[in-house]
């Protein structure tokens, strides 16, 4: 123990000591700003979503900009991409969830909903989805099961209905837990809630933040995810017990926030209300990525350059980079120095 210890002091020492020059690559692909980052499995394509209805994706390497997807009419407020890489979804306030050729850009199904959909998700083995619907226009809140088939019928029912049985609170997210048993959703009313696929019901629900959720990730691993929250803070869940492991406290409302697949540590990111923020300088605003250690909870530096709240992030699967985007419309794709790199060695 008393080892450990005097290993963690070094390595604090370390981090705090070392100004490392992270230098971004800034995308202004969008005019309006960015909802959502997502690197595809093997870490080359970027794919981002706005409120100017057109999701795009980027080189990762370079930040060069490959193409647009044109369809949909409303903000774009989630997208998630195939195992291969091969198919994109998206859903958007135009109500509508969409899929689409990755390489040609074309659309392949557009699923109708009765008000926007918030999230959408590949299950594993990408036979399922799922897509989430608002509580706008006076409807419940809803998660929808889809089979996806080969001939992409525009005229698809969905196979499961989830509906909260005691909230009407929108859910901001839904992700598919490991191996498709179950569901993991979060939404406006601080709690996540537990999905049983098979049967279509709720089977579990812990509320430990205060205020809404307002993102959530898994690990490389999925042993455990990461919430953000309006609240000032983030915290790590394990996925099997939902037990709190740790909580990570802000100075600001936090949107963003994930898991790095390599190191041990955590990045998060928000700022405060869009409304406000141009009554005050960036400085003030607290625009920045910050990074704790998983484990120990130590704050160990931060990453600036946004000049609006911090809306999404994402790691790399490789760990080698990571990406933000902001209500300034701009994604900054950042490649960690060898410097970072190194410290993988003396983290414990």
């Amino acid at each position: 123990r008393g080892y450990q210890s005097r290993v963690h002091v070094s390595y604090l020492n370390c981090i705090q000591n070392e100004k490392m020059t992270i230098r971004p690559i800034l995308l202004k692909g969008h005019s309006r700003p960015l909802t959502k980052v997502k690197f595809n499995r093997e870490g080359d394509l970027l794919f981002t979503c706005g409120k100017d209805h057109k999701p795009q994706v980027f080189w990762s390497d370079n930040g060069e900009r490959l193409g647009t997807y044109d369809g949909h009419n409303g903000s774009v407020w989630d997208c998630d991409v195939s195992f291969d890489s091969s198919r994109l979804l998206t859903g958007s306030s135009d109500n509508t969830a969409k899929l689409w050729d990755v390489q040609s850009g074309k659309e392949l199904l557009s699923i109708k909903h009765e008000s926007g959909v918030r999230s959408v998700g590949f299950a594993h083995g990408e036979k399922m989805i799922l897509t989430v619907q608002d509580n706008t226009f006076g409807k419940q809140p809803t998660i929808f099961i889809y089979n996806l088939d080969d001939d992409f019928s525009e005229e698809m029912e969905p196979v499961r209905e989830m509906v909260p049985i005691d909230s009407t609170d929108k859910m901001n997210v839904a992700l598919w837990g490991p191996l498709n048993h179950n569901l993991l959703s979060a939404g406006e009313d601080g709690c996540i809630r537990e999905w049983d696929v098979e049967r279509g019901v709720e089977v579990r629900k812990i509320c430990e933040h205060k205020k809404s959720i307002q993102s959530m990730q898994f690990s490389k691993d999925y042993t455990m995810f990461i919430t953000a929250s309006s609240d000032k803070t983030a915290k790590v869940f394990d996925t099997k017990t939902l037990q709190l492991l740790k909580t990570f406290q802000s100075d600001r409302p936090l949107n963003g926030a994930a898991i790095s697949p390599i190191m041990n540590h955590v990045m998060v990111g928000g700022g405060q209300e869009a409304m406000s923020v141009t009554t005050t300088a960036a400085s003030s605003g607290r625009f920045e990525v910050d990074f704790h250690h998983i484990v120990y909870g130590d704050f160990l530096g931060n990453v600036r350059g946004h000049f609006g709240p911090i809306n999404t992030l994402a790691f790399a699967p490789t760990g080698k980079m990571f990406a933000s985007g902001a209500e300034d419309g701009y994604v900054r794709l950042h490649h960690f120095d060898n410097e970072y790199l190194k410290l993988k060695g003396k983290d414990l």
